[in-house]
C-alpha cells in the first residue's frame, strides 16, 4: 500500500476531509519538488506504518521492566528491540532511544554531566554551531557558560589549535563537537585528546552525520566521545526523534537525565519506528545508499563551484554543502526564495567570517529517491541558471516536476 492509498483509505478522509486534503497536499508537494534541506529525508513506508500504529495509544513512563503504567509488555519488547539494534548498529555499550528530538537529547546529555554555570566549549554559532551549543535564546546559553571556537579564515576548517588553546585557558567541564553546517569529517580522536588534557567530558552532537556513520561512510564518534547525541531522521532515514549513545559507566546517569528529569512518557510509536529504521540501516542496501549520498554531495558541490558559487571548505565529506551565491549576484535569502519558486527547497545559513547568508543544502532525500551523480550535475546547472536569472522560474519548475516525477519518493 502506498502512502497516498493509506491516507485515502483511512477514516480520516471521511471524518476530517479538510485535514486529509492538507496531508495529501503535503505529499504532492514532496513528490513534485526537490527536497535539498540537509536535515530532511524520506522515511520508508515501514517506518510510517510504525508511526501510525496502535503503539501511539500507549502511555509508558519509565523503562522496560520498570514502567509506571500497566499493560506495557509489548511496548517493552519494542523498546528493547530498538535499543539492541542501535547498540549493534553503532557499537555502543548503551543506547537511550526515548529522546523526543536531537535538542532534547543534548539537553539530557548536559543534565547528566553538567550543572548550571559550568563552562562548555563548543563550535560558535556563526560557524555552524547548533542552538543547543550556547545560543542566548536557548536553554544552553542561559544555563551554562559557553565559549565558542571557530574555523580557519582561509580554509573554513575547524581550527583545532584554537580549540586546544581555548580549552587550556577556560578549563571547560565539557567539550562539544558537532555542527549543523560543517561539511567535513570531524577529528574525534583529536577532540578526545583535547578533552582529556583538560579533564573535560567529550560530547559529540552527531545529528547530521550519524546516518553516514551507520552506513560506513563517515567516522564514528562512539569510540571517542563520552556521550553521543543524535537525531534519528536526517540521513539515518528514521522518524523525527533523538537518541543518546554512551558507555555503560554513564548509562544510569543518561537514562535518569532523559526520564524523569527532562521528559515524561516515551512516544512508543516513534520508538517502534526507530527500531524499524535501525534494522533498515543495518542492511547492505543502506550501506550503498550512504556512500551514494556522499558521492552525490561531492558531485553537486563540484558542480556548484564550477558554476561560480563559492563552496565552503572547497567541497564536502558528507551529505551537506554550504555555499555563497554572491558571485552570481544574489544573497542567500534571495537565492532561497528564487529557488523555492522553481521547486528547489533548501535552507539559508550563516557563512564563516562575515555577515552574509549562504545556502545550506544536502543530498540525503534526493538520493533516497534514487538520483545519482548525473542528476546532481544537471541540478547544479539548473540551480545556477535560476540564480543568474538565465532560467525562468516557471520553466525550471516544469523541469523539476519532471525530474521529481521520474524519481518519486513513494512510487505509485
Amino acid at each position: 500500500m502506498t502512502v497516498a492509498h493509506a491516507i485515502e483509505a483511512d477514516v480520516l478522509r471521511r471524518q476530517d476531509p479538510q485535514l486529509a486534503d492538507i496531508l495529501l497536499g503535503e505529499l504532492d508537494r514532496q513528490s513534485t519538488t526537490l527536497q535539498l534541506i540537509a536535515a530532511e529525508n524520506f522515511t520508508s513506508p515501514a517506518v510510517l506504518a510504525a508511526l501510525g500504529s496502535p503503539l501511539a495509544n500507549k502511555y509508558a513512563e519509565g523503562y522496560p521492566g520498570a514502567r509506571y503504567h500497566g499493560g506495557c509488555e509489548l511496548v517493552d519488547a519494542a523498546e528493547r528491540l530498538a535499543v539492541e539494534r542501535a547498540k549493534l548498529l553503532f557499537g555502543a555499550e548503551h543506547a537511550n532511544v526515548q529522546s523526543h528530538s536531537g535538542s532534547s537529547a543534548v539537553l539530557a546529555a548536559y543534565a547528566a554531566l553538567l550543572r548550571p554555570g559550568d563552562t562548555v566549549l563548543a563550535l560558535g554559532l556563526p560557524y555552524g554551531g547548533h542552538l543547543t551549543h550556547g545560543s542566548p535564546a536557548n536553554f544552553s546559553g542561559r544555563w551554562f557558560d559557553f565559549v565558542g571556537y571557530g574555523v580557519d579564515a582561509e580554509t573554513g576548517l575547524i581550527d583545532y589549535d584554537q580549540v586546544r588553546t581555548l580549552a587550556r585557558n577556560h578549563r571547560p567541564k565539557a567539550v562539544v563537537c558537532g555542527s549543523i553546517a560543517y561539511p567535513r569529517h570531524i577529528d574525534y580522536a583529536l577532540f578526545r585528546d583535547i578533552a582529556d588534557e583538560v579533564g573535560a567530558y567529550l560530547i559529540a552532537d552527531a545529528a547530521h552525520p550519524i546516518g553516514l556513520v551507520a552506513g560506513g561512510a563517515a567516522p564514528s564518534p562512539v569510540p571517542y566521545a563520552d556521550v553521543v547525541c543524535v537525531t534519528t531522521h536526517k540521513v539515518l532515514r528514521g522518524p523525527r526523534g533523538g537518541m543518546i549513545l554512551c558507555g555503560s559507566d554513564l548509562a544510569e546517569r543518561v537514562d535518569r537525565a532523559v526520564f524523569p528529569f527532562t521528559q515524561g512518557g516515551a512516544q512508543m510509536h516513534t520508538i517502534a519506528a526507530k527500531a524499524v529504521a535501525f534494522g533498515e540501516a543495518a542492511t547492505p542496501a543502506f550501506t550503498a545508499y550512504a556512500h551514494q549520498v556522499v558521492a552525490n554531495a561531492r558531485t553537486l558541490a563540484a558542480g556548484l563551484a564550477a558554476e561560480g558559487l563559492v563552496v565552503t571548505t572547497g567541497g564536502t565529506d558528507t551529505h551537506l554543502i554550504t555555499a555563497d551565491p554572491a558571485p552570481l549576484g544574489v544573497d542567500g535569502r534571495a537565492a532561497r526564495g528564487r529557488l523555492a519558486a522553481a521547486g528547489i527547497v533548501l535552507d539559508c545559513c550563516a557563512l564563516p567570517h562575515g555577515d552574509a547568508r549562504g545556502l545550506r543544502l544536502g543530498t540525503a532525500a534526493v538520493t533516497t529517491q534514487g538520483m545519482g551523480e548525473e542528476e546532481m550535475v544537471w541540478l547544479a546547472a539548473l540551480l545556477a541558471g535560476v540564480l543568474r536569472g538565465e532560467t525562468e522560474s516557471q520553466k525550471a519548475r516544469e523541469e523539476v516536476r519532471e525530474l521529481a516525477g521520474r524519481f518519486s519518493p513513494y512510487p505509485g
